[in-house]
């Protein structure tokens, strides 16, 4: 018998498979285990239920926002309304949605077991990062109930130091301390990545999941304070008029938008990084072949991570920086595209020849790298100086940013979710009613945001809840495809809820994967491993997972 061979769980039949007596979700009762747990998976199914909340409040907004559009005129709401409907659906969108939702979710339940761990390195810091999550979301929820913010989710200065009226203050506390948050979590990715991985788990054993977390954190940990110590500069301008940003009061504009960019754009691959490392995971166990050129992979996701912090300035083209410093920036946007390439030509040489089947999370990775290509090839266009000073400002930007963050990291999110939904909860959930989810989700996304691309190169300004009645065609088919969109993520609530209760038994790999955590039990152990697991293969080696006997294998647990 190998050395991994007593890690290694029996795969029953789903038929005949139970949900374990003894697992982390009935390990101990009563809400408070749940709010003082050390345990990374309940941390993780906590960051579940609350990024969600989130993401509906932010949901709600853009409603609004859609709704508003509808046509020409203000009919809805008045123009400060609007100011205040896009700014709080982009704050809460970004910060207490996008920024933690896969790796706070998923990479906090995954990650360690993939490695072999028990737990993270830090679990108090774990549950604390949790707690500075929800400290922050309440200061952004209190400044939305007292009235709103109206600069955008930017914070652009001067407006939002000098010349507007609204909870400037709360709402930047709130987002500071959420920046702490993550960096609690990217700083324990790291740590357990580096010094809990199990004996034979090298570098080039690991997932390309944990390699694209392990890229984000690096993003978090160095990026963040930089947006945590911007924000002070603003909070700090607004209160005690301090001169750093309001040229009134001797300060630079242009110094804030140098500071939050330098953040705000490597937080965009804090974003959609952990998604790569979700799609390279579906991709090989539903092509059911090793990704394609691994380690071009991994490293791409390294140099995703490097790139970011040399490409912040081309937000900035057309707000006064010099011709040659836009040169530069504009080359290094060009460059920062090669390793996403790269990402995305291996998954499609995964496909290659693979034995591909399309249950749900396939769909939702094949969506992913339809839309996300949309959305890099769009972002090329706007790192091109004679484009950019076109497109800038308008509807052009919105359609990109949403291409990649909402055709891309969502499409990651719930294509994760559902690939690792049998391991986190034991059930699996109605297929066809998850199928038609993603199709919906799909089909609405590019009826929301494809029409934008064509208003955006039309003129269209964003921003303004007012335009010409030329647009008004392409506003609606907008609309009318955000109705669709939010139906196709309504489903996932609904039917996920369902199947706590009523789906079907998964057992312990219902796609028959080759990762640590598919070789235990599901919903697993509150330690996760009986035993260290000892691992002797490479990652998405499927003639290993073939060749393994049942006289090879015994239950853990």
């Amino acid at each position: 018998m190998s050395a991994t061979s007593s890690t290694i769980v029996n795969l029953p039949d789903q038929k005949t498979a139970t949900i374990p007596k003894k697992n982390y979700i009935n390990a101990e009762d009563g809400l408070l285990s749940w709010l003082t747990t050390g345990d990374h998976k309940r941390i993780a199914m906590l960051y579940l239920i609350s990024i969600t909340l989130f993401f509906f409040i932010g949901g709600i907004f853009a409603g609004l926002i859609r709704l508003e559009l509808l046509t020409p005129q203000p009919d809805l709401v008045a123009s400060d309304t609007y100011n205040k409907l896009f700014s709080m659906h982009g704050i809460v969108m970004v910060f207490l949605f996008l920024v933690p939702s896969v790796p706070a979710t998923l990479g906090n339940f995954l990650i360690p077991i993939m490695i072999g761990a028990k737990d993270l390195a830090f679990p108090k810091i774990n549950l604390l990062s949790w707690y500075l999550y929800w400290f922050g979301g309440i200061f952004i929820l209190a400044a939305m109930i007292l009235g709103g913010v109206d600069t955008g989710w930017t914070f652009t200065t001067p407006l939002s130091t000098h010349y507007v009226n609204t909870h400037v203050v709360t709402a930047g506390l709130g987002v500071f301390i959420i920046g702490f948050s993550s960096i609690f979590t990217g700083l324990n990715f790291i740590v357990t990545i580096h010094r809990m991985r199990a004996p034979g788990m090298t570098w080039f054993r690991m997932p390309l999941f944990v390699w694209s977390n392990y890229a984000a954190s690096i993003l978090m940990v160095l990026g963040t304070p930089v947006l945590a110590i911007t924000l002070v500069l603003v909070v700090l301008e607004r209160t005690i008029h301090i001169g750093v940003f309001d040229p009134t009061l001797g300060g630079d504009p242009l110094l804030f938008q140098h500071l939050f960019w330098f953040y705000s754009h490597p937080a965009v691959y804090i974003m959609i990084l952990p998604g790569m490392g979700v799609i390279s995971e579906v991709m090989s166990t539903f092509s059911r072949k090793r990704v394609f050129g691994y380690t071009a992979v991994a490293f791409s996701s390294v140099a995703i991570a490097l790139f970011g912090f040399f490409v912040w300035a081309h937000h900035m083209f057309i707000m006064g920086v010099s011709n040659y410093s836009a040169l530069v920036f504009s080359l290094l946007t060009m460059l920062v595209a090669v390793p996403s390439a790269i990402k995305v030509f291996n998954w499609a040489f995964t496909m290659q020849k693979g034995s591909i089947t399309f249950e749900t999370p396939m769909l939702y990775a094949l969506a992913f790298i339809g839309l996300f290509t949309i959305g890099g090839l769009t972002g090329v266009f706007l790192g091109s100086l004679g484009m950019d000073i076109h497109l800038t400002e308008t509807y052009f930007i919105v359609a990109h940013f949403h291409y990649v963050m909402v055709g891309g990291m969502l499409m990651a999110f719930l294509g994760g979710v559902h690939f690792w939904w049998p391991k986190m909860v034991g059930r699996m959930y109605p297929e066809s009613l998850s199928k038609l989810s993603a199709v919906t989700s799909f089909i609405g996304f590019n009826l929301t945001f494809m029409p934008q691309f064509i208003l955006g190169y039309l003129g269209m300004p964003r921003r303004y809840h007012s335009y010409p009645a030329e647009f008004q065609v392409l506003n609606v088919l907008s609309t009318a495809g955000a109705t669709v969109l939010g139906v196709g993520f309504l489903l996932p609530l609904i039917y996920l809820a369902w199947s706590l209760k009523y789906g079907e038994i998964a057992g312990n790999n219902p796609w028959q994967a080759t990762g640590l955590e598919w070789q235990i039990q599901s919903p697993p152990l509150t330690e996760n491993f009986l035993e260290t697991p000892v691992v002797d293969h490479e990652a998405y080696d499927y003639e290993w997972l073939a060749n393994k006997t049942e006289q090879e294998v015994t239950t853990v647990g």
